[in-house]
């Protein structure tokens, strides 16, 4: 079998060596958060299916279908998938979800694209999935361009190779006759990224839907690292309104940029004095600002966005709460100075609310993640995230994020990149991984 490769490649402006890794960014992560020991049950049990005859045909087909999941991997980053606007890339997923081999495969009330493989048993669950959506507006170029093994473009490796990854799963597991006892449901979801505030995993986990045992997420680089803890953010965006006027003819009316100003440094004060406490870590940022007509016109509105974040769910509340506060003093203050004119409103719109958590890393999914990474020579590393796995984990419900490998960076940007450095690796773990959650079914 394939192991690693030397790279070198360009991350940044720094010039990295890669030995099978990655140079992810990691603007949606915490720091790893280490090693946890792996029991003895689960390194067992990850060896005897490593070592299975059908497991073993199945990673060869894996190995043989590089070509294929190539092809996949550009026809996917080359269909366009703006934030709210996933249904032309959806639709050509279900098609390919489909000609690879499900019982069932379709487009859910959100948006979502499930391929249903039905277990020997059905009595369990397991959700295998990747991010169908991109943060890239409409209009932008998704056009791969190949250099040797590596791909440009936008997306191309978030979250592109990850639906390609579950689509290889597939295939395999259909070509090597792998039968599972538990369903297993291939799955793209809407609204991973940004403003789509995890919708489509949302949908999936709604009181009343699927009674999911078991979620897997395909994001994220690298080999090594599980994500079993859910990084929670809230995201507001407020906006102060007011008559608006002249520059000058109107002077004295309320200023909704003057309320916005004095709102930011209220709150940039009151957060900034309670992170200087001993607390989890806590982040706070407003990441936009607009509004107004002209240099000269006091603006009808001006309105931001925030972004709050906290490995503490308390603490993410509390944060909040000091932000909603500052709003609600800026919004008062600057009406009681106005000379004139009617008072300033505020509109309060939430925007985006994921949930923190954490799975025990204890947990059989979370030690199974473990073992793979184990049983391919990696040393298995826990991490705290924001990815889809944020909902099942805030529920309760067993999930794990894990790396698409290869290398690649440059996410969320034009200049995004990945490069086929033993990338099949991390295929044939994501598969490792499925069957043993979901049990290896015995052939008659």
């Amino acid at each position: 079998m394939k192991r690693s490769k030397l790279f070198i490649a360009i991350c940044g402006t720094a010039l990295a060596v890669v030995i099978a890794s990655s140079c992810e960014e990691t603007t949606e992560t915490s720091a790893d958060e280490g090693e946890v020991e792996v029991a003895t049950q689960y390194k067992e049990e990850a060896a005897q299916l490593y070592n299975h005859p059908l497991i073993l045909e199945a990673f060869d087909i894996i190995l043989e279908l590089e070509e294929r999941t190539l092809e996949d991997h550009i026809k996917i980053t080359e269909i366009p998938a703006p934030p709210f606007m996933e249904d032309e890339r959806a639709a050509a997923f279900r098609d390919m979800i489909d000609e690879a081999g499900v019982d069932e495969a379709y487009i859910d009330e959100e948006g979502n694209v499930i391929g249903v493989r039905k277990g020997t048993k059905g009595d369990r669950l397991l959700v295998l999935s990747a991010h169908m959506d991109t943060v890239f507006p409409e209009g932008t170029d998704v056009t791969v361009r190949m250099s040797g093994d590596t791909l440009f473009a936008p997306g191309v490796g978030d979250d592109s190779r990850g639906m390609a990854i579950v689509l290889t799963v597939l295939r395999a597991m259909n070509k090597a006759g792998i039968e599972t006892e538990a369903d297993v449901w291939f799955v793209g979801t809407v609204g991973e990224e940004g403003l789509g505030d995890l919708r489509g995993v949302k949908h999936l986990f709604r009181e009343g839907g699927p009674e999911i045992d078991a979620f897997i997420s395909v994001d994220g680089g690298g080999d090594s690292r599980i994500v079993n803890k859910g990084l929670g953010s809230v995201r507001y965006r407020p906006k102060f309104k007011g008559p608006g006027g002249h520059s000058w003819g109107a002077f004295g009316l309320a200023n909704p940029a003057h309320a916005l100003a004095s709102a930011i440094n209220e709150f940039d004060e009151k957060a900034g004095e309670f992170l200087a406490g001993d607390v989890p870590r806590t982040s706070y940022n407003v990441g936009r600002i607009g509004g107004g007509t002209s240099v000269n016109s006091i603006p009808y509105e001006s309105w931001m966005e925030v972004d709050m974040r906290s490995n503490s769910h308390e603490h993410l509340m509390e944060i909040e709460r000091i932000f909603v506060n500052a709003m609600k003093k800026a919004l008062e203050e600057h009406n009681s100075k106005r000379a004139s004119g009617n008072p300033l409103e505020l509109d309060l719109d939430k925007i985006g609310d994921r949930p923190s958590g954490e799975i025990d890393p204890s947990t059989q999914l979370v030690q199974r993640a473990m073992a793979a990474a184990s049983q391919f020579g990696f040393e298995p590393r826990l991490a705290r995230s924001s990815t889809d796995s944020n909902i099942p984990i805030s529920l309760g419900i067993p999930a794990v994020t894990i790396g698409r490998g290869g290398a690649g960076g440059s996410n969320h940007s034009l200049d995004e990149w990945w490069a086929n450095i033993d990338g099949h690796i991390a295929i044939q773990r994501t598969l490792l991984v499925t069957v043993a959650e979901a049990g290896l079914a015995e052939v008659n």
